[in-house]
This record gives C-alpha cells, sequence and structure tokens, in this order.
C-alpha cells in the first residue's frame, strides 16, 4: 500500500480513528495497532504476513532466552542463535537466488556442474528494514541495554506500519518506552506533521518523479544514445531522485507517526551539504548508518586497532551495507566505492593529526571544494547503485568521457532548474525552515487547511497520474 495513494488514505483515516478511540484501552489498541499493521502489510502480499509473525517470534524468544540465561556464556549462545536464525530468514529470501546463480557460474567453470539447486526466491518487501530493528532488539537485551519487552508491545514495535516498509530503523530503546504510555492527544503538534507529510508527498510526487523521467529514466535504460551532459546530469539527477523520494518517504512515515502520537528520529540531514564522505554517511539513512556503526564496526574493533585495521573494518562495513540494499553486484560495488573512500579519508585525517594539524581542512573555498568533490564522488556511487549491471553502469560512466559534442535535448531549463534548485535548498539553514514550520503553526486552523489544501492541489496538478513505488521499498 503506497502512502500517495486513495486506498491509504482511506486506511489512515480508520487508524487515526481508532488509535486515538481506543487509547485509554492499552490492551485493545495494542490488538487493534497490529491488526491494522498486519492489514498494511497484507495488502502488499498476504503470505509474507507469515514472514513477519515468524520474524516477531524468533526476535522475541530470542530476548526472553537472552535474559533467562544464567551467565555470560549462555547469554552469548541464545544471542547468536537468535540473531543467527534472524541472519538465514533474510539470506534465504534476499541472497538464496544470487548466491546460487553465482555458485552455480563458479562450478560450471571448473567442470563441477551444478552443486546446489537454483531457485529464484520471491523478495518479501521490507524485510531488510524488520529484521535489522529484529536484531538490534536481540542485540540490546544481550547488552542489557533493554529489558525483553511484552509480547503485544514488541509485536506492536516490529510491525507498526509507519515504518514498517522502509524505516527508519527504529530501535527499541526509542520506541518501546512510547508504546507502553498512554498518549496525549492535546500535544500533538498537527501542523508540523501535516507540514512533514506534504513536503514528503510534493519531494516524491512532484520532484523524484519528474527528474525519473525527465533524464534518469531515458538515459540509464539507454546510455549509449545519449551524450556526455545527458549523463552527467542523469547521474546528478538519480542523486536528487533518490534523496527526494527516500527523504520524502520518511517525512510522511515521521509525520504520520506524529499524528498517532509518536516520535521517530530524524533520517536525513542535508546530506548533499557533507565535506566528506564520512560527514556524509552522518547526514544519510542516518539510522541505517548508527545501525551498522553500533551493530557491525564497533563489534568489529572500529578504529581502537591500527590503521590496517580500521581500514578493514571500514570495508567490511561498507560491503555489507551495500549487500544489505540488494543482492546484486552494483550494490557490493557500490558499497566498496564508499569503504574505498571512507578509508581514503580516515588515512588522510590520520596523517593531517600527525603532522599537527586539524583533521579537515577549513576556509570557505576548500569547504565549498570539499562539497563540490564529495557529491561527485557520492554521485559516481549512484551510477553503479541504479545501473541493473555493471556492464550498464561501466556504459554511463563511458559517455561522460566519449559522448562530448553531442546534442542533449533532455536538458532542459525546468531539469536544470529542477536539479540545482532540489541541491540548493538543503544549504537553507535548519533555523529558518524551523521559523517557518512555526509561523504556519501559529496561523488560525482555517488558514493553515487553507495552505495545506493549495500545496496539495499543486501537488496533484504537478504530479504524475499514479506513483511509482517508492525506491527503497525493494530493500
Amino acid at each position: 500500500m503506497l502512502f500517495p495513494t486513495i486506498d491509504f488514505a482511506i486506511f489512515f483515516a480508520v487508524a487515526f480513528t481508532v488509535n486515538w478511540l481506543l487509547n485509554p484501552y492499552a490492551g485493545p489498541w495494542k490488538l487493534a495497532m497490529i491488526g491494522l499493521s498486519y492489514v498494511f502489510y497484507g495488502w502488499v502480499g498476504w503470505s509474507y504476513c507469515l514472514l513477519l509473525l515468524g520474524t516477531t517470534a524468533v526476535a522475541y524468544f530470542g530476548g526472553v532466552w537472552i535474559a533467562a540465561a544464567r551467565n555470560e556464556r549462555a547469554r552469548r549462545i541464545a544471542m547468536a542463535v537468535s540473531v543467527g536464525v534472524l541472519l538465514c530468514i533474510l539470506g534465504w529470501f534476499k541472497y538464496y537466488g544470487f548466491a546460487s546463480v553465482n555458485l552455480d557460474n563458479v562450478t560450471h567453470a571448473v567442470g563441477l556442474g551444478r552443486v546446489i539447486p537454483l531457485e529464484q526466491v520471491a523478495l518479501p518487501i521490507a524485510i531488510s528494514f524488520f529484521t535489522f530493528m529484529a536484531i538490534s532488539y536481540v542485540v540490546d537485551i544481550y547488552r542489557r541495554e533493554l529489558e525483553p519487552a511484552k509480547p503485544l508491545d514488541f509485536a506492536v514495535y516490529l510491525s507498526f506500519f509507519p515504518h514498517l516498509l522502509a524505516g527508519p530503523i527504529v530501535r527499541g530503546t526509542e520506541l518501546l518506552p512510547q508504546i507502553r504510555r498512554r498518549r496525549d492527544a492535546s500535544s500533538i503538534d498537527y501542523s508540523r506533521a501535516f507540514w512533514l507529510i506534504l513536503a514528503g508527498l510534493f519531494k516524491k510526487v512532484v520532484i523524484s518523479s519528474y527528474v525519473s523521467s525527465a533524464i534518469v529514466t531515458p538515459v540509464f535504460t539507454s546510455p549509449s544514445q545519449h551524450s556526455a551532459l545527458e549523463a552527467i546530469f542523469a547521474a546528478w539527477g538519480y542523486g536528487v531522485q533518490i534523496y527526494c523520494d527516500f527523504s520524502g518517504y520518511t517525512d510522511i512515515a515521521i509525520g504520520l507517526a506524529l499524528l498517532l502520537g509518536f516520535k521517530f528520529p530524524q533520517n536525513f540531514d542535508a546530506p548533499y551539504t557533507a565535506r566528506n564522505l564520512q560527514d556524509f554517511w552522518r547526514r544519510w539513512h542516518m539510522t541505517l548508518s548508527r545501525w551498522l556503526r553500533d551493530y557491525l564496526y564497533i563489534p568489529l574493533g572500529g578504529s581502537a586497532g591500527g590503521e590496517v585495521q580500521t581500514v578493514r573494518n571500514i570495508m567490511i562495513t561498507m560491503v555489507l551495507g551495500g549487500l544489505w540494499h540488494g543482492a546484486a553486484w552494483t550494490f557490493i560495488f557500490w558499497g566498496g566505492l564508499h569503504g574505498v573512500g571512507q578509508s581514503v579519508g580516515h588515512v588522510r585525517r590520520l596523517s593531517r593529526e600527525r603532522r599537527g594539524l586539524p583533521p579537515v581542512a577549513d576556509g570557505p573555498v576548500r569547504v565549498w571544494v570539499q562539497r563540490f568533490l564529495t557529491f561527485q564522488y557520492v554521485c559516481l556511487g549512484w551510477v553503479f547503485f541504479n545501473a541493473t549491471g555493471l556492464s550498464q553502469a561501466f556504459a554511463l560512466i563511458g559517455r561522460v568521457f566519449t559522448g562530448w559534442g553531442e546534442a542533449s535535448p533532455l536538458i532542459t531549463p525546468l531539469l536544470v532548474f529542477t536539479v540545482f534548485g532540489t541541491l540548493a535548498l538543503q544549504f537553507v539553514p535548519t533555523l529558518s525552515v524551523e521559523r517557518l514550520q512555526a509561523a504556519f503553526s501559529r496561523q488560525r486552523a482555517l488558514i493553515q487547511v487553507g495552505l495545506l489544501g493549495f500545496a496539495l492541489l499543486g501537488i496533484t496538478t504537478f504530479g504524475p497520474v499514479g506513483v511509482a513505488p517508492f525506491i527503497y521499498y525493494r530493500f
């Protein structure tokens, strides 16, 4: 069920009403939220509700097992088994087809024939997101940062529909306390919630859809038929498209949760203003970045060891982060590209510190050069992220060097304005945006409704007929 659809609008109207009617009654409210969330997920495919239910059971009983263990060794075993089962479920649905095809290619090349059956397993939507939330819950109990939740509380936590399909990746320490307490309808900032929802809809329906159809899809589909300038704008355009698509989804999810009385963590913070890749990952998909840091990078040793060990840990984290996004060599290459970039940046920072210099060079000109180069490197990575295969990615990159002097009919004034205008908005100070939101909140209800209606009319007017699924739904 897509957020920007009439189906979802009707669903949310029912969910909103049920949420506040049952708010005084904890048990019925939790059962209702679980039921509504499973209806929301089942809209995609009812059979996958069993997968969500199975993941919920594994993580819940794993947490109970860890808490009941008598010694540290037993706790470690319980945690390892629980996480292992969760990863096996994820691995079967997401990676078995990829692994079987590649293993089959290798065994045929060396004359061994087929070793394991070839089978393409249908990928359930949202499996990566709720699996990572389940793993963080189990590990946090092992680390004694969280007590086992009650069954209904945990079921609401894992299935809660605003975050279910594409995050943010909310941890138990962030969401479970909110599930346990009664919410106050009078304290909800409704104007901010609607602001976020409308902003998210505009990003997704208008900007992301336009850039996709105007430059990204045509150029990525047939790179050899387009000029160097169109190839460059396709890479930049996809950077704008995926940002507006994913941050748009997050804005809507945070706004919907806010209307129901819940606060989700921020997931984006002007990522294209970053001065280096480390800074970029502090701003892009922030809940995933923190997850990878806390549950993979730091357990591997983080930066506590020597320079070689740190680079190794960065590379492992980023390659696995790429693989999390999808079972394809393009995602592995994308993760490796970010790993190499972050490793080079880490080594350079250490070198500057050994010479008594600041970790990152300062100065207005240098800052803008750093931002420009970081954005170009990120967009180079986006080429592999969006490509259907490595050959398509390299074909598009090749056009940047061989396609000069050719006509570029796709580069229109509207496209240039949209791409650079969207990037420029990221440099608007956060305080200015907050002041604008506050000014909107102070308006009378009638004026707010009028402004929201006008904005919604604009979105439906300038948006396409029908809306494509959010990009991160496939992860």
